[in-house]
């Protein structure tokens, strides 16, 4: 299946240059070739230019739908209410990680334990604090508030004694 196309193969490329050499003849045979060759260039740049345009038309007419697509997306007719039971749920859910974590015993007991050593060697973690907002906590203003904290404890421990 070599040659120009589907339907021209090798011997029939090769009748026609036979042809071409009878009915041309040597001398001008060069010329000739070379202008089938600018012709055939042409053709398939023209061919190449259809073949983009073509592809261009059919990515404008996704980038089209899409854009109807996103349109209905904003103007909210695929979007409906969830309903009061949702929104209870969801506010169920907020004040549940708003709250502040009870104390497990096991704390309670390593608390009782820090209170009788020595209160200058006593540690204290710092806490997050939940804001109910997506963002990162303020280590800084909670590790200071902290020092405050176990300041005023080391404090009021030396004033209870």
């Amino acid at each position: 299946m070599g040659g120009l196309g589907p339907g021209i193969g090798g011997f029939e490329i090769l009748v026609i240059g036979i042809v071409a050499l009878l009915v041309v003849g040597p001398k001008d045979l060069p010329l000739l070739m070379r202008r089938v060759g600018q012709f055939v260039g042409k053709a398939r740049s023209m061919a190449n230019e259809f073949r983009a345009s073509f592809d261009e038309m059919a990515r404008q007419s996704e980038l089209d739908e899409l854009r109807k697509e996103v349109q209905n997306l904003r103007s909210s007719s695929g979007m409906y209410a969830l309903g009061a039971d949702a929104d209870n749920a969801f506010k169920d859910i907020r004040k549940e990680l708003e709250a502040p974590i009870p104390a497990s015993d096991a704390d309670k007991s390593t608390d009782l334990k820090a209170d009788k050593t020595n209160p200058a060697e006593e540690k204290i973690e710092p806490q997050l604090i939940a804001t109910g907002i997506d963002e990162w906590p303020d280590l800084d203003t909670q590790a200071a508030q902290v020092e405050e904290l176990s300041r005023d404890d080391v404090a009021a421990k030396k004033d209870a004694q």
